[in-house]
């Protein structure tokens, strides 16, 4: 009999709601590893975020990727604070460990959830879609600055980074991902016609990498064209992969398409596994309901199961998101899904589900 396999997992709730979209994972991931017994998992508390800024003038340790690469993986809640820029608090934290740390395959599953209603009519099966977003460099690489600062000719430049190393490892694992998946469909957005460098280079190192894929058919879309495909034409796409701002706003296009962005996860990834990867829901600190216990800790179940997939247990993550589905499936849901129920009331729910697993 194999020893049971162990796992550390760095938590780091940050602003809003993340603290308690994040307590309430934890409270469902463990019960699932005491109910199933195949896995030890430990979550470790960190507390970066807008509160150890305000106490120390940073986001996060001077030691934080010596810290995270200690663990095998990192939960993440969200980070922002009315009272704090968005971009301090932004490239203070999740920045700060996104590029060094190279976790550069941001992906998203979008699907039409249970308890979710799909608003597209020309969706008639629903959504089911993965996004590949470059997560390293691109309109976020950092450079860029202000000159003349106050003046009537001040002037700032945000000079967008695309490099072939960065493009082609985003495109390999776009078209690995599509090649996993039972459509094999992929489509690159692009905006090569004005972006006349950068994301020529983009389309000229998608058609080299497509070669080595014959079996995964692939097309190419200018991201305004992609916005209409999205909604007219939903049936048309399976995995997309597109640029870190390109990606960023189309990922919240299509989970907001495909019923709601509280149920919508994500995943930095290091595809080499020599850093350990991040796993967070995309909604953001959502600090209009902060601490009245109606966050809605769908999108961190869900990405909590990413973290178990790529940790090599992927039968505890589908075990893990059919409790999930059936709680929303009997309509215990959060008020922003139109429930009644409150974040405890549905993490209980599916610790009762994960108990029917004995």
């Amino acid at each position: 009999m194999s020893a049971t396999k162990s796992y550390r997992i760095a938590s780091i709730p940050g602003d809003g709601i993340g603290p308690e979209v994040v307590s309430a994972t934890i409270q469902v991931v463990e019960k699932l590893a005491k109910t199933l017994g195949t896995f030890d998992i430990e979550f470790d508390h960190i507390p970066w975020g807008t509160a150890y800024y305000k106490e120390t003038g940073k986001y996060v340790s001077e030691d934080c990727l010596d810290t995270l690469r200690k663990y095998d993986a990192g939960l993440f809640g969200a980070v922002g604070a009315p009272d704090v820029p968005d971009h301090i608090s932004l490239w203070g934290l999740l920045l700060a460990l996104r590029g060094p740390l190279q976790l550069y395959a941001n992906v998203r599953p979008v699907k039409t959830f249970p308890g979710t209603k799909c608003p597209l009519n020309t969706a008639t099966k629903g959504i089911d879609w993965m996004l590949v977003r470059e997560n390293s460099e691109g309109e976020y690489a950092g450079q860029g600055g202000r000159s003349h600062v106050g003046q009537p000719w001040e002037a700032a430049t945000e000079v967008a980074i695309f490099t072939r190393h960065a493009i082609e490892r985003i495109m390999r694992f776009a078209f690995e991902t599509a090649q996993s998946r039972p459509r094999k469909l992929l489509t690159v957005v692009t905006k090569s016609n004005s972006m006349r460098n950068g994301l020529v280079l983009w389309d000229e190192i998608a058609a080299s990498v497509a070669k080595d894929f014959p079996d995964v058919t692939w097309d190419k879309m200018l991201v305004d064209a992609m916005t209409v495909r999205m909604v007219g034409k939903p049936d048309s796409i399976d995995t997309i992969v597109g640029t870190n701002l390109h990606m960023d706003i189309l990922s919240d296009l299509a989970a907001a398409l495909a019923g709601s962005i509280g149920v919508a996860p994500s995943s930095n990834l290091d595809p080499t596994r020599k850093n350990p990867s991040l796993f967070e829901p995309v909604h953001g600190s959502a600090f209009d309901i902060t601490g009245k216990g109606v966050a809605n800790p769908v999108a961190t179940f869900w990405s909590a199961a990413e973290m178990l997939i790529w940790l090599g247990e992927k039968d505890a993550a589908a075990k893990l998101m059919s409790c999930v589905e059936n709680v929303c499936s009997a309509g215990i849901l959060t008020p922003d899904l139109g429930g009644t129920s409150n974040t405890q009331g549905v993490v209980d729910a599916v610790c009762a589900e994960i108990e029917k697993l004995i």
